[in-house]
């Protein structure tokens, strides 16, 4: 069997190639967001921070506390005067201070935005993750395909030659040419099926399904629409980026921390009935009202006070880093999404196209000994790297997009993907 053809029925057996029936781009990202299982873990943890919340806004169980006894009474002769049980009942409920309850379920309610933006951020990452391996699979099909299509170009040539079993130097010369640049693209083919085989895994594997499974993408047509100025950048990704809205919550939960760890420093009482009766020789029943309350004399609560206060600092410190680190993030992921979107506007349309077209033509005129040697081997390396340079540009282009759009949470899309 021809090389190229081997070559191809083993790209197809692996599932590397298309399916039948390919998937609409958006129907696997719904897939995948709806399935993936590392979803649960954050969805668990949202569900944990609401019962926290459920356990913070309500107060102390009372504390029932029981004592019994036998009990001897003397004179003081030493003579036995009287004996007996001896037993005591109380029932205490600790009261906290007003405000401290506000406080731990503020602090609680934090936890669950906390939660919650971690769920979203990460469906977000995901989202874009899953759109980048379809696209990117999509176009290392198409790397193969176009490399494919040359190498067997370059394979029915050197038959050609050998079946001719040319006389003289230079068809000698030009059959080696011909044999190294098959040998070269059959190589450059092998790598583009094996990065389609590695998105084709990854993207699989966010799908839940098998890695070797076929997961044919309906090849989108992308369309880059330009950002907004680098102001309104800032400004939506200060209100809207994930890391940096977290860094604000921690914030804010440090600082309810800090003001809870204060409050804390007055000791909560603990008040109740209590009930006591000793039957020895004599009944005596003592019925009675108990406050208790810690002495703050270790200094626990001031060193606790000054830890939140440390852990407050850090907090700090750590908005101003995400701060600095989002706005650099954001100009260069707007640097290179403009670059590669002002590249891809000045090809044109149907570029690869024409040079497929005159690759094609090279191909039948060289056959005729129209076209010399150079020519037909710089028009099939012209093609194929037009293709490369399209398709990594698209995807360059496609990646600073849906950074930026992650970065900055903006409500219409940088990069749209039509059938």
């Amino acid at each position: 069997m021809k090389p190229t053809v081997v070559f191809l029925s083993l790209l197809l057996s692996s599932s590397v190639l298309a399916a039948e029936t390919p998937t609409p781009v958006h129907a696997l990202l719904d897939e995948i967001v709806a399935q993936h299982p590392e979803a649960r873990f954050y969805e668990a943890e949202l569900d944990a921070a609401r019962a926290a919340v459920r356990a913070a806004g309500t107060r102390a169980d009372p504390e029932l506390s029981l004592e019994a006894g036998r009990k001897r009474v003397r004179e003081a002769d030493g003579a036995l005067a009287g004996e007996g049980t001896a037993w005591s009942v109380s029932l205490t409920q600790t009261f906290e201070w007003p405000g401290r309850l506000a406080l731990r379920k503020a602090i609680a309610n934090g936890d669950v935005a906390l939660a919650e933006l971690g769920l979203a951020r990460f469906r977000a990452a995901l989202k874009v993750r899953a759109l980048s391996l379809a696209l990117g699979l999509s176009a290392a099909r198409q790397k193969a395909a176009a490399t494919a299509e040359v190498a067997e170009r370059f394979r029915e040539l050197r038959e050609t030659f050998l079946a001719r079993d040319p006389a003289g130097l230079t068809p000698l010369l030009e059959t080696r040419v011909i044999e190294a640049q098959e040998l070269a693209l059959q190589r450059r083919a092998t790598d583009a099926a094996l990065a389609a085989s590695a998105a084709l895994a990854e993207l699989n594997q966010l799908r839940g399904a098998p890695l070797t499974a076929p997961a044919d993408v309906a090849t989108p047509t992308l369309a880059f629409r330009a950002a907004p100025a680098i102001e309104a950048l800032l400004t939506a990704a200060r209100e809207n980026h994930f890391e940096y809205r977290a860094r604000l919550l921690e914030l804010d939960q440090q600082e309810n921390l800090v003001r809870l760890a204060r409050h804390e420093r007055k000791p909560a009482l603990a008040v109740g009935p209590y009930v006591s009766r000793e039957n020895a020789g004599e009944r005596e029943t003592t019925v009675g009202l108990s406050v208790s309350l810690p002495l703050p004399l270790s200094g626990a609560r001031r060193a606790g006070v000054d830890a939140a206060e440390a852990r407050r600092r850090q907090a700090e410190a750590a908005v101003r880093v995400a701060e600095r680190e989002l706005e650099r993030e954001v100009v260069a992921a707007a640097q290179t999404f403009e670059a590669k979107r002002a590249e891809i506007d000045r090809w044109a349309p149907d570029s690869v196209a024409r040079f497929r077209e005159a690759a094609a033509l090279a191909d039948e005129h060289y056959r005729l000994g129209a076209v010399p040697l150079a020519i037909y081997v710089e028009l099939q390396s012209a093609y194929l790297e037009a293709v490369d340079a399209l398709l990594d540009t698209q995807r360059e282009a496609l990646e600073a997009g849906l950074r930026l759009q992650l970065l900055t949470g903006l409500d219409q899309p940088l990069v749209t993907a039509a059938p």
